[in-house]
């Protein structure tokens, strides 16, 4: 059976990269301000922000290198999502990114983040490389002065003692400590994933490819991404062929997720490829370009693919990246900063800049404006709201009303004089005003002022919304979850089904609430589905 237009199955029900370009944050925040900004004991003015759903780290990655930019800031990111498995590519990331150049070089490093973001399979250097860091990382979870010496950029602390756990599962799983390919057959499940999503269309896969890509994806902004690297990923699930086809054949288990199935009555929980099988992962890194020449067109058609495009922005932010330094563990006591009662401390400050990055627990949006400690922190918030080539035109045009009301209900307003935007929405709130940090589950109640959405009429691939506490311009980011198949999208946005998208540990939880995931055509049978 074919899916319905609009369903959005084809996203599915987690979020691996994002579906709008890496924004540089700095460009968003309030200007700075030495008086009301400064860090007491370095002197230097600091951009807090908060993150929900930003899911891939791009723009974490992009302000970081374009620090020579602005004046000299010290970094605060608090990062909010869903699932464990998100937090885990989040680190794995910026383990990569910030690697010793003697140990791994800039090219190297660059299409390793390739390869490891958005390929389904890997080739084996890069496999091999993904064990090891798990391997060290799953070490280091458990171990907090040992992760504050050799990665002080990442604070854990205000995770709880079983995320924590689970977190390290996750690495354990990466790290290979289920062997064969039968632990995670990617190909099968990815196929498995097209078939339910293409139904009857599935022997004609190729013409529903270049549809959507001409009629959906190049008339919202994409028009970059080449018709052959689409149908590849559409087909295979790898996005970046930087070798050889016949290099790519390791499973990319950073792919992995557990969700909630029915069998038999019972739900069982199930290790697969819940992720985005309709747009791919061209948007973030490979559609803009600070150098025009890679977006000239010869004979109406691009003259750079979207993967050269993505690979010469990785590599540039890698390179600036590189002149950061590795940070180091500052000497004597940690620096305590508001959200110490959460367990999130920052390492004193060493070279031009510093920046933390800090996990909050799963589901605490809805509790962190009760938090003393955070109100009147931030700067800069930054919601995220996914959509795909799957949704109407008068779904996106309904979501865009939508944000726009809980925006103005929550005391925002739009940013006066921003920039034209197909992708983003900004609003800010004024400095007299009360902090409002809601939760990204449409609940009953005040509403919130994290919906991000474009500006009324305007279509595009990912429409995300800047919402500003402190008269700054604030990133909505994209909705990592998507109904399930077989229902349309509601109106109201960011909405997160706990039941559908799960962490391992939260897989083998009875379900809440009254929705009920349903089972894809990529539900294996039981004695086949390697339980959590």
């Amino acid at each position: 059976m074919t899916t319905p237009a609009g369903s959005g199955a084809g996203f599915g029900s987690v979020s691996w990269w994002g579906l709008s370009p890496a924004l540089d944050l700095q460009a968003e925040s309030p200007p700075v301000n030495p008086d009301l900004q400064a860090d007491t004991e370095h002197g230097t003015p600091q951009l807090n922000v908060l993150l929900l759903g930003s899911v891939d780290g791009r723009h974490l990655l992009r302000t970081l290198a374009s620090v020579e930019l602005w004046s000299p800031r010290r970094f605060r990111f608090y990062v909010l999502e869903n699932n464990l498995e998100a937090v885990a590519r989040h680190m794995l990331i910026f383990s990569l990114a910030l690697e010793d150049p003697e140990k791994m070089g800039l090219q190297e490093r660059s299409e390793a983040f390739l390869e490891v973001w958005g390929n389904t399979l890997l080739r084996p250097p890069v496999a091999a490389f993904v064990r090891a860091q798990a391997d060290r990382l799953a070490h280091l979870v458990p171990e907090p002065d040992s992760l504050a010496e050799q990665l002080p950029w990442i604070s854990l602390g205000a995770l709880k003692f079983r995320e924590r756990d689970v977190l390290e599962a996750v690495f354990r799983f990466w790290a290979g400590g289920e062997k064969g390919p039968e632990a995670f057959p990617m190909s099968r499940l990815w196929d498995s994933r097209l078939r339910h999503y293409l139904g009857s269309r599935y022997d004609a896969r190729r013409g529903v490819s270049d549809w959507d890509l001409h009629m959906k994806l190049h008339d919202r902004g994409a028009r970059v991404i080449h018709i052959h690297e689409f149908r590849r990923w559409r087909d295979t699930g790898v996005a970046f062929e930087l070798r050889d086809s016949s290099a790519y054949h390791v499973p990319n288990r950073t792919l992995a997720s557990g969700r909630l199935l029915s069998h038999c009555g019972e739900r069982v929980a199930a290790r697969g490829y819940w992720g985005d099988i309709a747009t791919g992962p061209f948007v973030a890194f490979g559609i803009e370009a600070d150098d025009e020449n890679l977006l000239r067109t010869s004979n109406a058609q691009p003259i750079k693919t979207a993967g050269e495009i993505t690979l010469h922005n990785v590599t540039k932010l890698f390179r600036a990246l590189t002149a950061w330094g590795r940070p180091r563990a500052s000497e004597g006591n940690p620096m305590e900063v508001p959200g110490e009662e959460d367990g999130t401390r920052e390492p004193a400050a060493r070279g031009p800049a510093s920046f933390t990055i800090y996990f909050l627990p799963l589901h605490s949006s809805q509790t962190l404006h009760h938090k003393t400690c955070y109100k009147g922190q931030f700067q800069l918030l930054y919601v995220a709201c996914g959509y795909l080539v799957d949704l109407r035109q008068e779904q996106l045009q309904a979501f865009t009303a939508r944000v726009g009301e809980l925006a103005q209900a929550a005391g925002f307003a739009p940013q006066p004089g921003a920039r034209p935007s197909e992708t983003f929405a900004r609003f800010y709130k004024s400095r007299d005003s009360a902090f409002v940090c809601t939760d990204s589950v449409a609940e009953p109640g005040p509403p919130t002022p994290e919906v991000l959405v474009p500006p009324p009429g305007v279509m595009d691939l990912l429409p995300e919304v800047l919402v500003s506490p402190h008269e700054a311009r604030n990133p909505l980011s994209e909705d990592l979850i998507q109904p399930l198949q077989g229902r349309t999208p509601h109106p109201v946005p960011l909405q997160l089904p706990s039941e559908s998208q799960v962490s391992f540990s939260q897989a083998l939880t009875p379900p809440t609430g009254s929705q009920t995931s349903k089972p894809e055509s990529d539900w294996i049978p039981r004695n086949q589905v390697p339980h959590l």
